[in-house]
């Protein structure tokens, strides 16, 4: 995520460089200490800050599209002309610099200045509440300020901390290569520099749509004139015989990272509960900080309902590789003290337990207030909810998703990031769809995987490449239409692959 102290890449741009020196038309150069990228589009060169703003991804390697640049790693994407942010997970913009063409050079010197923020609409409301503050949360109380609203935003987060770049907490935070400095999506004087209201270990207990308010839990009321939903989801907890003992630790908040990495500081042996994408980011943060870890799953191979077999098989042996114990095909029945009992019959000790058996949505704020439910809130292409004012966003939201064809429900932290982006612009009056192909990505060690799209169920499997040397694009189908597309390591073809379904193509 750190920038690395490094020589300057390419020509210098300062002293000019030709167009012939272009190729694919990018070229990666610097002025003085930055580094900084030319795009060449339809005759006009821009410059651009070389890297991604959320975690420092090459530009250079990634896609433009039209008058846009998308990082190949996590597929934020920014505008060219004014470096915004224009797509999570990316939020902070990249600056843009002034470019001078003198016959056939290209000359760069100095930055441009930022573009001046928009107005929000004469007849925006002039209240906006948000309850929760994760993700979705985060994202539109961003983008209410960016759009120019001028109106009071309150955000009411039940959590202790401000928000935070959850993703970490089970990578590179969790495993001890990351300080906590990183995890903060803002700094503490963002939010009153914003005049965002951010109400930390607030609970939201009812909404009452008709006098437009939200009744805390001390009795207290907050009017609002729209009204975001974007309170996530949280960890299931067994249903078994000890699992709410204090070294029996579940994932989602800072604080459970902490504690975990507290725990962890003095434990030799760790069983994780579940093989889901969380918890083998937690296996692997955990061999990181050297405990032997087991990994107790229900099922045959690990992530196969989502990867498919091929990938299952590659992601164990890549534990396993890393020193991870698995005991598939079983269970943990009950925790007497440290020590978990399987179904099959056996045992294990441990000093730390870790529960990643997945998560559900938040829905009891929604079902209370009367609100359309289907396995989430059901909100329309805008995100609204059934109760006009109301929006959803993020983990509990299920949307008609235009590419599957299909109303799904997604639990992707980028996906949570737009559709609260895409919700604050519609509190505002945008009318705005909508429209974002679902992406995700996981990193197990130094393996990256990046998944775009979405399929519940395939017939077909297509594999390009070679999955076990890391080198592959799996493409998941269904009646020969491709729904989602896996990869390791074909970061651009991942890009691409996101680009044709956007565009309804074929992938």
């Amino acid at each position: 995520m750190a920038e690395e102290s490094k020589a300057p890449a390419g020509p210098d741009l300062a002293q000019g460089v030709a167009l012939s020196a272009f190729e694919n038309d990018m070229l990666l150069g610097h002025v003085g200490d930055d580094d900084v990228l030319l795009v060449r589009r339809d005759g006009q060169i821009f410059a651009i800050d070389a890297y991604c703003s959320h975690y420092h991804g090459p530009l250079a390697e990634g896609l433009v599209v039209g008058d846009s640049i998308r990082c190949p790693w996590h597929h934020a994407c920014f505008d060219l002309r004014s470096g915004a942010a224009s797509r999570p997970p990316a939020l902070s913009p990249l600056s843009v610099w002034q470019v001078e063409q003198d016959g056939g050079r290209v000359v760069v010197r100095t930055r441009q200045q930022p573009q001046p923020a928009t107005s929000s609409p004469a007849d925006a409301p002039q209240r906006i509440v948000i309850v929760g503050g994760g993700a979705a949360g985060f994202a539109a109380a961003e983008m209410l300020r960016r759009e120019g609203f001028a109106g009071e935003v309150t955000m009411l987060s039940s959590d202790a901390a401000p928000p935070v770049d959850r993703p970490n907490l089970s990578k590179d935070y969790l495993a001890g290569s990351a300080p906590e400095e990183w995890v903060p999506l803002r700094p503490d004087d963002f939010y009153p520099e914003a005049k965002i209201d951010l109400r930390l270990g607030t609970e939201v207990t009812a909404i009452d749509g008709t006098a437009r308010h939200v009744v805390l839990a001390d009795g207290k009321a907050v009017g609002y004139d729209r009204l975001l939903l974007a309170t996530g989801a949280e960890p299931v907890r067994l249903p078994i015989p000890g699992a709410d003992q204090v070294h029996v630790h579940t994932l989602r908040t800072l604080a459970d990272s902490r504690a975990i990495i507290a725990a962890a500081a003095t434990a030799r042996r760790a069983i994780v509960i579940g093989a889901s994408f969380i918890g083998l980011e937690t296996a692997a943060s955990l061999r990181a900080r050297n405990l032997e870890v087991h990994v107790v799953a229900p099922e045959a191979r690990p992530m196969e309902r989502i990867l498919g077999p091929d990938m299952g098989d590659f992601v164990r042996a890549l534990h396993e590789e890393h020193g991870v114990i698995f005991h598939l095909g079983d269970t943990v029945t009950a925790i007497e003290g440290h020590r978990a009992s399987l179904k099959g019959g056996g045992t294990l000790d441990a000093d730390l337990i870790v529960l990643g058996v997945g998560v559900r949505p938040r829905l009891k704020l929604a079902e209370q207030a009367g609100l359309a439910i289907d396995r989430g809130v059901t909100v329309n292409a805008e995100l609204e909810t059934s109760v006009p004012g109301i929006y959803a966003a993020g983990d509990i939201a299920r949307w008609p998703d235009s590419h599957s064809g299909e109303s799904i429900r997604v639990e992707h932290w980028v996906v949570a990031q737009r559709q609260g982006q895409t919700a604050a612009r519609n509190m505002l009056g945008r009318h705005e769809a909508y429209d974002a192909v679902p992406f995700f990505w996981s990193q197990h060690y130094d393996v990256p995987i990046n998944y775009v799209g979405h399929a519940e169920s395939w017939d077909e499997i297509a594999v390009d490449g070679d999955i076990k040397a890391r080198d592959c694009l799996l493409r998941y189908k269904r009646k020969g239409r491709v729904l989602a597309v896996a990869s390791i390591y074909r970061d651009l073809d991942n890009l691409r692959a996101e680009l044709a379904m956007e565009r309804g193509e074929t992938v």
